[in-house]
């Protein structure tokens, strides 16, 4: 068997150009190069699998380009990382403070990179405290974490902050049909989606799903095949729920719960949220398609919503949806 790499790591952006959907972050780190702008302690806040640490390899990478170095070059003598979580003693603060004195060998500045600092000690932080307010002319700090509350105030008060976004199913749907283009696989728009949905907005989760998804299915991959591998609901079946529901068909509903909940338990926890969640998204739909008055294109939810009038009574929606699905849950043991 021959050596694998995931596409979190092979795929890892190498240029701010390559990141996906933190243009706006990606944006001022440029310029703030350009103009000697640059802070010299910067915190990256946000999510996981959104950017952060490549962020801060690419950022430290380019704070010592010149334009004169080799595509490869990788800055190895002038970049340290720190993993906090396992280096977060007085000790480790105190050794890193005597690493900072010393000028670089090669280049202007030594970056050290220091990630999950919200790990570090309430003592590690007292001691970083001076160091990161006034550190010598030739080191800059990138800190990254995904819990900013839990880092002490006088810390956030001496960095220059950069909250990372989630990233949007779009961005990750585009940036996975890249993937799937790249590597020979032809895939549906509605898979692809769904695992961009799935992901929660980490685009390492939606490229770990990816791949997963990929070793099941093969170089074809089909919605069906996503939502099997996946464990997760089809649309059709979010309508046919939506349908009973405002019908007030309670034995057909509870038939077609416990026939989702039969070979698929670990659906049983999320079935209430991602009905309800349905119900709003087609609320939302008919909304926009009463003002414009047009029909919804569903297959099985196909009735004109403009005359429709519990689209536009939400709580009487609401009251319904709730009620269905609250009796669904006390005849059928599914927890509320």
């Amino acid at each position: 068997m021959e050596h694998f790499v995931v596409s979190a790591r092979k795929y890892r952006p190498q240029t701010f150009k390559d990141v996906v959907g933190q243009s706006a972050i990606t944006n001022t780190l440029q310029k703030s190069i350009e103009h000697n702008h640059l802070a010299q302690a910067l915190l990256f806040t946000g999510p996981r699998g959104v950017g952060k640490t490549t962020c801060a390899r690419i950022l430290a990478k380019m704070i010592n380009s010149d334009g004169t170095e080799t595509e490869d070059e990788d800055f190895a003598f002038n970049i340290f990382e720190l993993d906090a979580a396992s280096n977060n003693s007085v000790d480790d603060i105190r050794s890193l403070t005597d690493q900072v004195r010393i000028p670089p060998q090669v280049g202007k500045y030594k970056v050290y990179i220091i990630d999950e600092v919200h790990m570090l000690s309430q003592a590690a932080f007292n001691a970083f405290l001076k160091t990161l307010e006034e550190p010598p002319k030739h080191c800059i700090f990138i800190l990254a974490t995904t819990e900013k509350h839990k880092i002490i105030p006088t810390i956030l008060s001496r960095c220059q902050i950069f909250d990372f976004k989630r990233i949007t199913v779009k961005d990750a749907k585009e940036y996975l049909k890249y993937i799937a283009g790249e590597q020979g696989i032809t895939a549906e728009d509605d898979a692809l989606h769904i695992i961009a949905q799935k992901a929660d907005g980490a685009m390492r989760d939606a490229l770990s799903i990816f791949d997963r998804v990929v070793s099941f299915s093969g170089k074809n991959l089909t919605r069906q095949a996503v939502t099997e591998n996946l464990n997760v609901l089809d649309y059709e079946t979010y309508f046919d729920s939506t349908n009973l529901i405002l019908q007030n068909k309670i034995p057909e509903l509870l038939i077609q719960f416990n026939t989702i909940l039969s070979p698929a338990g670990s659906l049983r926890r999320r079935l209430k949220k991602s009905v309800w969640s349905s119900i709003k998204n087609l609320e939302l739909s008919g909304l926009w398609i009463s003002k414009h008055k047009c029909w919804w294109p569903g297959s099985k939810f196909a009735w004109n919503l403009n005359i429709c009038p519990i689209f536009s009574k939400k709580a009487s929606m609401q009251i319904l949806s709730e009620k269905c699905l609250n009796n669904a849950s006390t005849r059928s043991g599914i927890p509320k």
